[in-house]
C-alpha cells in the first residue's frame, strides 16, 4: 500500500513525555525505528496506509500469512484449511492461540473480523470481501466461509493486514475508537503507549502463540519527518534502525562500519497522482500530454541515483501478471505541447502538492516542474507538512502529487481494485472513473482460468496506460538502515517487517 498518511501534531503531554520515551528507548532489548509519519489508527479496516500496516502487522496476526520471501502463503492463526471442489467453501481450523488479554482466539473472532471488513461502512476494503456470502462457526476451532462465486484472490486477501484478527469481546466492550488507540493484540507485540506525533511504543506479547520466537522486549516506532534528521540520528546511534533512506545517502551510509544498509526487493511503485476532477485534467489527451512531458529516465538517474527502474505499469515488475510490453511513452515535450494546444489547454497551470521534508519528493517535484515547463505547463509547488497532505489529497485539493504503493497481498486484485475499480477511496484519490474498467476488475477477480485471468490483467494495464489514470514513474527496492548490532531487520516484498525475528545484540 502506498501510501502516506496523516501525521497528527503531538499533544503537549506527549512532548513532555519525550525524555521518558528516550530512557525507554535505551533499554536493552527495545528496538527503536525512525520513520517519517506517525500512525493514524490501529483499526485494521480503517486505513490503507503502509505506515499503519507495517506497524500493526506485528500487533495483529492473520488467518493466512505471506512468507518471508513474499511469494507464497503459509498458515497463520488458521493452522490448516480445505477448499471445496467448486471453490465456494473454505473451511479453516483455528490453532490454539490467545489474545494479549489471555482470552482464546476463536473462529467467532475471525468471523467477526471478516464481517467488519466486509460490512462496516468505514471499511476501506469492503469490495474485496463482498464475495463472502455466509460465515459459520460450528465450534470454536472451525470457521466455514461460503463464497457467492469462486474468487481467485480470496485466500491471498485473507493475508492482507486489513483482515487482521481482532477480539470480538474487546471491540464490543471498548468500542471502535478506544480499540483503535490501544487494541487487544493477536500478534507478537502489544501497544503499550501511543504518544501522538512522537512514537508508538510496543511491548512483547507473552500470550502470542509464537512467543518463543520473539527476542525483543519491545519496539518503538519514532516519527521523524525530516529525512536528514532521521539519518543523522541513526549515524549518531540514537536510533537502532531507520526506514526510507534517501537515495542520495545510500552509498555514504554503506561506508560506515557501524551501519548496515538493506535494499530489500519490493513491490514499490512511485507514481504521479492526477486529479481527474480538475477541469483540464479530466481530458485524457491532456493527461497523455503530461506523460509525454515527463522524462522518467532523468528522474531515475537524478533522484534514485540509478537504483530505481523506470515504471510503465501499475502492476510492478516481478508481481503476478505484470505486463512487460506495456506502452512506454517516450519523453517528447514538443509533442506534449502540441497535444495541449489541440486540447485547448495551452498555458496550463497546475498545483503540485509536495511533502515538505521528504528529500526524494522535493527532488522529484523540482525536476518535474522544470520538465513540464518545457511543454508550456506552469507548475506551482505547494509544500505542506505531511500532517496536512493526506487530507488535501482525500479532499481533492490538488492537481498533481507523487505517491507510492506497495502490494499488501500476492494477488494483483487488491491494488487493481483500489486504483481502478471505483473503490471507497476514490481510486486512490485520483477520481479516475471508467465503467468498462470497473467491470473488468470485478470480472478478473472471479475468473478462475489463470490464462484468461492474465489476459484480463494485461488489458487492464493497457487501458490504464491509455487513460493515464496516473503517471508511472519508477520501481525501487525498500531502503532501510540499521546499526551493526541489529540482526534480522528485514522487510519482505509486500512490506512486512519480521520483527518477531529481529535481534538486538
Amino acid at each position: 500500500m502506498k501510501k502516506r498518511q496523516l501525521i497528527r501534531l503531538a499533544a503537549a503531554t506527549a512532548l513532555s513525555a519525550l525524555s521518558l520515551g528516550t530512557s525507554i528507548a535505551e533499554a536493552a532489548g527495545v528496538l527503536t525505528i525512525g520513520r517519517r509519519e506517525d500512525s493514524s489508527t490501529f483499526d485494521p479496516i480503517m486505513t490503507a496506509q503502509n505506515i499503519d500496516f507495517w506497524v500493526f502487522a506485528n500487533v495483529y496476526d492473520v488467518l493466512v500469512r505471506v512468507d518471508k520471501t513474499g511469494t507464497k502463503l503459509e498458515p497463520g492463526l488458521a493452522e490448516s484449511w480445505t477448499v471445496s471442489d467448486d471453490g465456494l467453501t473454505y473451511t479453516f481450523t483455528m490453532r490454539d492461540a490467545k489474545f494479549s488479554d489471555g482470552s482464546p482466539i476463536t473462529a467467532e473472532d475471525a468471523a467477526f473480523s471478516l464481517t467488519r471488513i466486509r460490512d462496516d461502512e468505514g471499511s476501506l476494503w469492503s469490495d474485496s470481501y463482498k464475495v463472502i456470502s455466509n460465515m459459520e462457526t460450528p465450534d470454536p476451532k472451525t470457521l466455514v466461509l461460503t463464497l457467492s462465486e469462486a474468487s481467485a484472490p480470496f485466500l491471498s486477501s485473507l493475508a492482507m493486514p486489513g483482515a487482521s484478527i481482532i477480539s470480538k469481546a474487546g471491540m464490543e466492550s471498548m468500542g471502535p475508537e478506544a480499540y483503535a488507540e490501544k487494541p487487544v493484540a493477536s500478534g507478537a507485540f502489544v501497544v503499550d503507549d501511543w504518544l501522538r506525533g512522537d512514537r508508538v511504543i510496543l511491548a512483547r506479547n507473552p500470550e502470542f502463540w509464537e512467543a518463543d520466537r520473539v527476542s525483543l522486549d519491545g519496539v518503538e516506532w519514532i516519527s521523524i519527518p525530516d529525512d536528514n534528521t532521521r539519518m543523522l540520528k541513526i549515524e549518531a546511534g540514537e536510533l537502532d534502525a531507520a526506514i526510507f533512506v534517501p537515495f542520495s545517502r545510500i552509498e555514504q551510509l554503506k561506508q560506515n562500519p557501524d551501519l548496515k544498509v538493506e535494499l530489500d526487493p519490493s513491490t514499490r511503485e512511485d507514481h504521479l497522482l492526477i486529479n481527474h476532477e480538475s477541469p483540464e485534467l479530466a481530458k485524457k489527451e491532456v493527461r497523455q500530454a503530461l506523460d509525454f512531458a515527463i522524462d522518467k529516465k532523468a528522474v531515475v538517474d537524478a533522484v534514485t541515483f540509478g537504483i530505481g527502474e523506470i515504471a510503465y505499469s501499475f502492476i510492478p515488475k516481478g508481481a503476478l501478471y505484470h505486463y512487460a510490453d506495456n506502452l512506454k511513452r517516450p519523453y517528447d515535450p514538443e509533442k506534449a505541447k502540441q497535444m495541449l494546444a489541440d486540447a485547448g489547454a495551452e498555458g496550463l497551470t497546475l498545483d503540485y502538492l509536495v511533502n515538505a521534508g521528504d528529500e526524494v519528493d522535493e527532488q522529484i517535484a523540482i525536476l518535474l516542474q522544470q520538465q513540464l515547463a518545457q511543454a508550456g505547463i506552469t507548475v506551482n509547488l505547494i509544500k505542506m507538512d505531511p500532517s496536512q497532505t493526506w487530507d488535501m489529497l482525500v479532499a481533492g485539493d490538488y492537481d498533481l502529487s507523487v505517491m507510492y504503493w506497495t502490494n499488501d497481498i500476492l494477488d494483483p486484485d487488491q491494488k487493481t481494485t483500489f486504483v481502478l475499480g471505483h473503490d471507497t477511496n476514490m481510486n486512490y484519490m485520483t477520481r479516475y472513473s471508467n465503467d468498462t474498467v470497473k467491470q473488468l476488475v470485478a470480472d478478473a477477480r472471479v475468473e478462475m482460468d489463470s490464462a484468461k485471468r492474465e489476459d484480463m490483467y494485461v488489458e487492464l494495464q493497457k487501458i490504464a496506460k491509455d487513460d493515464v489514470n496516473w503517471i508511472d514513474l519508477y520501481y525501487s527496492p525498500y531502503r532501510n538502515v540499521s546499526r551493526s548490532n541489529i540482526d534480522g531487520f528485514y522487510q519482505n516484498p509486500l512490506g512486512r517487517f519480521f520483527l518477531e525475528d529481529t535481534v538486538k545484540n
